[in-house]
């Protein structure tokens, strides 16, 4: 059974409002940081103090507001930005890297993250929007979408310093690394929402630093784009089987709110995919030779498809993409031939 223990968390969600710094453990806090116009509206970055200053797991989204919540929420944990040593990072997006550069700028620390999300920032052009455009753009023709799909949802989407400037990291962090010293968290390994996920693992205390690998309400977004695995679908199943068996009381993802009951979760996520491969198999069997784009329309959203818009349009696009590969490792569906996706049951 799913418990909330981050209630005032829960309170904040529930009224839309930013939640309070919160002292988690000794020498362990959660700062809420704002990300305008997402509706994930803050990622929960941690502090964990350090015998000389301060290490954080994520930074947060790359804006002034977010920097200054960032800074007045160490400020309340009794810390400077100076006292910054390192970032963790779990996952290369722009809602846990993007502030990273700004941090390691203002106070000396390094940042880590772990090798295939750091190629994956590396391969992303830096600020060579041009080739972003191009790149998605192609990624959208590819899956069934057409000019006024590109439009929306690459050329007019999402365009914020979030999408370029992302940090390369100083250091690299791998499966089962203690990246702040033997006594500290451990790295774990867990992909599927990107190829290089983190969690972040302090067996003294049972706590569980989730990032987006599992959040106590949504599903994480498994999208499939040009570097990842063949199958991150497959990847994030098989993590979670993992994660579900560490011995961990407590999570402290990085959206939303804490919870106790790790396995239970697990179960509840594998139900979910269970059900959405259930579903695009019955719409592929009463639609044989549909794209990527026309089945990702059909599907069951948590709000109608013309509401669907911009960015997130084009992540359930990718998401109906990764459960397509998914089905296709497992010999359920084939895809035609040609440049456009065309699916078929196998």
């Amino acid at each position: 059974m799913v418990e909330v223990t981050g209630t005032a968390q829960r309170a904040a969600w529930q009224r839309k409002v930013l939640p309070p710094v919160e002292q988690v453990r000794p020498g362990l806090w959660s700062i809420p940081v704002p990300m305008a116009g997402s509706p994930l509206r803050y990622v929960l970055v941690y502090a964990l103090a350090l015998p000389d200053g301060v290490a954080l797991v994520d930074a947060g989204w790359p804006t002034d507001d977010a920097w200054t919540a960032l800074v007045e929420g160490l400020a309340t944990c009794g810390y400077a930005m100076t006292d910054v040593r390192s970032v963790l990072i779990t996952h290369w997006h722009a809602d846990h890297l993007g502030l990273a550069g700004t941090v390691r700028e203002a106070s000396g620390a390094w940042v880590g993250m772990h090798p295939l999300d750091a190629a994956a920032v590396k391969g992303r052009g830096g600020n060579d929007r041009r080739a972003w455009v191009e790149g998605l753009s192609r990624w959208v023709r590819a899956r069934g979408g057409g000019p006024d799909d590109v439009t929306e949802t690459v050329v007019t989407a999402g365009d914020s310093r979030g999408t370029r400037d992302l940090a390369e990291p100083d250091r690299l962090i791998d499966d089962g690394d203690h990246p702040l010293g033997p006594d500290s968290v451990r790295a774990v390994w867990t992909p599927g929402h990107t190829a290089g996920h983190l969690c972040f693992l302090d067996e003294g205390q049972r706590l569980l630093l989730a990032g987006d690998h599992v959040l106590p309400r949504i599903s994480p977004n498994i999208t499939l784009h040009p570097g990842q695995s063949s199958d991150p679908l497959g990847d994030f199943l098989e993590s979670l089987t993992r994660t579900a068996a560490l011995d961990v009381a407590e999570v402290l993802p990085a959206h939303e709110y804490r919870f106790a009951g790790l396995p239970d979760r697990v179960t509840a996520l594998h139900e979910h995919h269970a059900h959405r491969l259930a579903e695009v198999t019955s719409l592929l069997a009463a639609s044989p030779e549909a794209t990527t784009w026309e089945l990702a329309a059909r599907l069951t959203w948590s709000r109608p498809w013309p509401q669907v818009q911009g960015m997130i349009r084009r992540s359930a696009v990718g998401e109906t993409y990764a459960h397509l590969a998914h089905l296709a490792r497992r010999g359920g569906v084939v895809r035609l031939d040609g440049e456009v996706d065309h699916w078929r049951l196998a």
